[in-house]
């Protein structure tokens, strides 16, 4: 029993053992320092390319509790360090995530390329993006409107706030097996919320309505009212650079449809690789596993992470990287 146990210790012990060195680094950001995690290649010597991250929703620190470490050890294979942060007021970040708009968030990213172009171990020459979910309203304007990134990969992006918002409710419904009434119930009472935002109305006014039981927080309703209107589709024309966009087959939260149809009409033909994942979910993890209650989708996080993602995307990340980083 004790050389079993041994045995597992050491083989998640292994299984954890990424072949990046992480380095803690402060950027500054454009309203406070951002701080960061820049993942370099274990091996090899010289200078670099990067691969930037941006986070989708939610509370974020720099490795999004370690779910990143096996696409920066992909990028790594390509020769490419990562560059990943807390999201302000996490892990010690100052600042609060909720008080930013997606063009505070795509400020950030500009910041963090400005400042990696200048770091010794980076090449300037090879900058790359990813983004998952949310990131889909922050890196296109970026890639619009610099001309030193030289790819960019995207996974789950969502086009169009209240529609993606739509789409989720109705998936959850009707996974949960809820009625045509419960339905009905839940989308009017969408329509009133999107009315008082329409309006901008103050928390106060929103809690006093009872549309929400519980309510947001006051910080969530400011970020929603501030962003609602998020919408990429006039963007993706004015994006130059080659753009991979990865998508779930099952994706709970994003209508890919949607999303592969706006950006093969949007983005330059030439410049789209669209990729789609069988058996994936929103974040590129096999349908089964992207269940934070799952007993198993926990032990494979911790016993074997580079197994909760869809089979072949992380060789995917490699590939691109390499292919445009030359």
């Amino acid at each position: 029993m004790f050389a079993l146990v041994a045995g597992l210790g050491v083989w998640v012990v292994v299984q954890n053992d990424f072949a990046v060195r992480e380095v803690q680094v402060t950027i500054p950001g454009p309203k406070q320092p951002l701080k960061a995690v820049l993942a370099l290649p274990a091996e090899g010597e010289g200078r670099r390319g990067l691969v930037i991250f941006a986070h989708g929703d939610g509370e974020a620190d720099a490795s999004r509790d370690g779910f990143y470490r096996p696409i920066w050890e992909a990028f790594a294979r390509a020769g490419y360090a990562s560059l990943s942060w807390n999201k302000p007021g996490i892990g010690g970040a100052p600042g609060n995530w909720l008080h930013q708009s997606m063009s505070d968030r795509s400020a950030e990213v500009e910041a963090a390329l400005d400042w990696a172009k200048k770091r010794p171990e980076i090449d300037p020459n090879r900058l790359g993006l990813w983004g998952i979910s949310q990131g889909g309203w922050v890196l296109p304007k970026v890639a619009g409107e610099r001309t030193d990134v030289r790819f960019m990969i995207l996974v789950g992006a969502a086009v169009n706030w209240l529609r993606q918002g739509e789409y989720n409710l109705r998936t959850e419904l009707r996974e949960q097996g809820a009625p045509e009434a419960k339905l009905d119930s839940e989308l009017r009472r969408r329509a009133a919320q999107i009315r008082l935002l329409e309006k901008g109305v103050g928390y106060d006014q929103y809690v006093a309505s009872g549309l929400d039981n519980p309510p947001m927080s006051k910080d969530r309703w400011g970020f929603v009212l501030k962003n609602f209107r998020a919408d990429v589709t006039g963007q993706l024309p004015k994006v130059r650079t080659p753009t991979l966009l990865v998508l779930g087959e099952l994706d709970r939260n994003v209508d890919v449809k949607e999303t592969e149809a706006a950006y093969r009409a949007g983005v330059p033909r030439d410049l789209l690789t669209v990729a789609n994942l069988p058996n994936g979910s929103h974040n590129a993890v096999k349908n089964e596993l992207d269940n934070p209650d799952s007993l198993w989708a926990v032990i494979t996080a911790v016993a074997a992470p580079r197994s909760l993602y869809v089979p072949g995307y992380l060789d995917m990340l490699t590939e691109y990287a390499k292919k445009h980083g030359r």
